[in-house]
């Protein structure tokens, strides 16, 4: 118990301090050698075990609780999340399934929550993950049972041949590939469309895709919405994707990782209305909702569906028998909606924070994100130094360092240098990626402690660093 309120002191410091600090540093040598020992044969006190986490795990973060972490689209976490997760942990529920035991009501009251939140009926279905990626295998693994025309848990996907065909913009995140690899579908099977200036899905090219597949006797099936593309922020035209859906009979799945929560700003929520139209959604808490990793969402508008592509209920697990003992009761349990039968109580973190703060503060945060990118966007074009590489509709802003004399492979170059220089002063970081065959420096803004002044310095220090280089 000491020990325990010893560890919770420390990590309040820590939090507390993290601005002061390098985003990140590089493990030593020592470090990694430290971590190629051999299984422990005799127990250790936890004093020593803690007091080891100290030295050798604490100081080496990936950063992204920084407040000049903008790399990627990885979330920051709070200190009562964090109480969330010790809580949860304690109680070591399995949430898979029972109605008996409060952890399942958690869960069931968050994800009508964010029903409510994200305008989806409430007659739909949903599930915490681990993260998008998971949530978008289940929301296109529904797509794909739904819409098979025939039975393909009993047949499998070798009787469709490969005729079925999913539809996404080449902006597309990349677990949308995995999942339809995952799903027995191939890559072949996944048509990726060009975007047009707005890096948003070409609808027409979309369309013109769509016809060819049925003459050529393919099964169109789904078309993938994106609402915040990782490389730029922009959302597809999702009420014009869900027109497409309805003329053709196609299920609408929309990925909304980080922006769907563009929904609780009142200045951009028309940009992401259209994906309560979406068939599925998927999403993450744990980037744009602040909350430590794991825990994203799936919703599902047709329950039934939903609960026919997952549940297998054998006589060792089965339920529903009234409302006395442990298998009674009517609540679904939620290993009828995914592929895990084990399940950690995720929900606590998302129940307590969203109780915590409020969602007129998330959107509040959510808007100040959004804010500090189009602050970013214009110190960056007031600067003569570097150059806005792509439109910053949400919080993600895509820019290089440019110099008079250099080609564009030469800037490439230039800019992997500057981002490299960034993370390893401890300044900030940022992540790199391709916009139009360009290289260039991308920060991603889902940060809850970051402040006009932090991007203030990124400007300074790239332009500073750019003309050592240079």
């Amino acid at each position: 118990k000491s020990l325990g309120h010893y560890m919770v002191d420390d990590m309040v410091e820590y939090l507390k301090s993290v601005g002061e600090r390098p985003v990140w540093r590089h493990a030593a040598p020592e470090v990694k050698e430290h971590f190629q020992t051999s299984v422990p044969l005799d127990p250790q006190s936890p004093k020593e075990i803690y007091e080891e986490f100290r030295s050798y795990v604490l100081p080496y973060p990936i950063g992204n609780i920084h407040p000049r972490f903008w790399g990627w689209v990885i979330g920051t976490g709070t200190l009562f999340g964090a109480y969330a997760e010790f809580l949860a942990s304690a109680m070591n529920t399995n949430t898979g399934g029972g109605d008996y035991h409060s952890a399942n009501y958690v869960e069931k009251q968050v994800i009508d929550w964010f029903k409510e939140m994200l305008g989806f009926p409430q007659s739909a279905s949903g599930l915490l993950t681990s993260g998008c990626s998971a949530a978008n295998l289940i929301g296109l693994a529904v797509a794909r049972n739904a819409k098979a025309g025939f039975d393909l848990r009993r047949k499998g996907i070798q009787k469709d041949q490969g005729s079925m065909v999913v539809y996404a913009s080449e902006e597309a995140h990349s677990s949308i590939q995995k999942a339809i690899e995952l799903l027995g579908m191939g890559s072949d099977s996944l048509r990726l469309i060009p975007v047009n200036e707005s890096f948003q899905i070409d609808t027409k090219v979309l369309r013109q895709t769509i016809a060819k597949d049925y003459r050529d006797g393919m099964k169109p099936v789904c078309v993938v919405g994106t609402a915040g593309t990782t490389n730029t922020g922009s959302v597809d035209d999702l009420n014009e994707l869900a027109d497409i859906c309805k003329e053709h009979d196609l299920w609408f799945h929309v990925d909304g990782a980080f922006g769907a929560w563009a929904a609780l700003s009142s200045r951009v929520k028309d940009l992401v209305a259209g994906m309560k139209r979406a068939d599925s959604l998927a999403f993450d808490l744990h980037k744009w909702m602040y909350m430590p990793y794991e825990i994203a969402c799936v919703l599902v508008a047709h329950e039934e569906k939903h609960r026919d592509t997952f549940s297998l209920t054998p006589h060792y697990l089965s339920h529903g028998e009234g409302n006395r003992g442990m298998t009674g009761g009517d609540l679904p349990w939620f290993s009828d909606y995914g592929f895990q039968l084990s399940r950690g109580f995720r929900a606590l973190k998302a129940w307590m924070s969203i109780k915590e703060h409020g969602i007129h503060k998330y959107g509040r945060l959510i808007q100040q994100n959004i804010d500090q990118a189009a602050y970013l966007a214009e110190l960056i074009e007031k600067t003569s130094e570097l150059e806005l590489m792509a439109p910053a509709p949400l919080n993600v802003v895509c820019y290089r360092y440019r110099r008079d004399g250099m080609d564009d492979s030469m800037l490439d170059e230039l800019n992997r240098k500057i981002l490299v220089e960034l993370q390893e002063q401890g300044i900030a970081a940022p992540s790199g990626t391709n916009i139009r065959g360009r290289y260039v420096i991308h920060v991603a803004n889902t940060n809850h402690r970051s402040s006009r002044k932090d991007f203030e310095l990124l400007v300074k220090e790239t332009v500073r660093i750019g003309e050592e280089l240079a």
